[in-house]
């Protein structure tokens, strides 16, 4: 566990691409179900990741969140082609609105990582 209690800990090559990078993309649930992938920027507290956005209130990931606070967050980028080097990390989590709803908190539960 970490400062928040958290059940994730990033380790430092983990925390290090997370600070090192800014946009992700993330995944919610409509309530019946289908999947919705946007490109999110985002920042990093070490522990947990934040987003907001233009309107985000209005935003389909949004009111999805309002529905079903699960999500999952995808950073990752490709260090070469030849070798085929990727390298990224995925992040499952949980979402809470923050600031009158215009900032949203993602508290990592799972995480699985690649390349780093």
């Amino acid at each position: 566990m970490n400062k928040n209690n958290n059940p994730v800990v990033f380790s430092e090559s983990e925390t290090k691409y997370l600070f090192d990078n800014r946009l992700g993309r993330l995944a919610t649930v409509s309530s019946d179900n289908q999947p919705h992938v946007v490109p999110v920027s985002y920042n990093f507290d070490g522990t947990d990741l934040f987003f907001g956005g233009w309107n985000l209130k209005r935003s389909l990931k949004f009111r999805h969140i309002l529905k079903n606070n699960k999500v999952a967050m995808v950073v990752d980028d490709l260090v070469s082609i030849n070798p085929w080097l990727p390298r990224g990390i995925e992040i499952r989590g949980i979402t809470e609105i923050l600031r009158g709803e215009d900032y949203i908190k993602i508290i990592p539960i799972k995480k699985t990582s690649w390349g780093l």
